[in-house]
């Protein structure tokens, strides 16, 4: 079956700066600590998307259109339809006194955030900080090597797959997330471990009206209902777990 715009995929990737090949994101561990990157709080294996729902950046989406599950294909991108050109009015030179007021010893290659955006710090001389607010990637073109590992078709499969993507919570089993769907509407009762997600109330909330929104736009839902209860123990339970 053939890949169209609304389905639901997992893909495994490496992309690359082509000037170079520097590695800059995979989803392989193995080349994650070849090229350095590993990070031990990622989990490294397919991650789910859906196509033209702007979960990569749209040329990836385009170009694996009419691909199966099983296929693989290398993805070049220009700049333009990458992270975009450099701008050098996003370089600003902020005065020294600004960190001090932060209680921050500004240095070079430290990452800033200032009125929402991220910035690299590029130098620091005298009272003057130099910080590049460009993303790390604009004005780079892009090689990525893409595999589709599956093309998900089953409505809980593609419900889990959305709270996987944008639910990223430690140690959350899938697994023991509850799906259940009555008519033209979802209720969701995640794991237990995620009631206790140590994330604000506003990146839960936010996480939540992702998989929201990508359930009512891709699928025949209506409305989508998360469901947190808390049940009490009973007295034997209790015991055992002092025991």
């Amino acid at each position: 079956m053939a890949i169209n715009n609304g389905d639901f995929v997992r893909l495994n990737f490496t992309g690359k700066i082509k000037e170079n090949d520097e590695i800059f994101d995979t989803t392989f561990e193995d080349v994650a600590k070849e090229a350095g990157l590993f990070d031990e709080n990622k989990e490294y294996k397919p991650i789910p998307i859906i196509v033209g729902g702007n979960h990569l950046l749209p040329a990836i989406e385009e170009a694996i259109v009419g691909l199966e599950a099983g296929d693989s294909k290398t993805i070049e991108i220009d700049s333009e339809n990458a992270f975009g050109p450099r701008n050098k009015q996003l370089i600003q030179l902020i005065p020294m006194k600004e960190f001090k007021r932060q209680g921050m010893t500004p240095v070079p290659g430290m990452k800033i955030t200032s009125e929402g955006s991220t910035g690299k710090i590029l130098t620091v001389n005298g009272g003057r900080v130099k910080v590049d607010f460009n993303h790390e990637l604009a004005g780079k073109d892009l090689i990525f090597d893409v595999d589709v590992t599956e093309i998900i078709d089953n409505d809980e499969d593609k419900i889990k797959s959305m709270i996987e993507l944008h639910y990223a919570a430690p140690n959350m089993d899938i697994n023991k997330t509850v799906i259940d769907i009555d008519g033209d509407v979802v209720n969701i009762t995640l794991d237990d471990v995620a009631k206790f997600d140590q994330k604000s109330y506003m990146d839960v909330t936010f996480a939540r009206f992702r998989i929201a929104k990508d359930i009512w736009e891709n699928m025949d839902f209506e409305k989508v209902n998360f469901v947190d209860s808390f049940e009490k123990k009973q007295e034997e339970d209790e015991e055992e777990a002092e025991e």
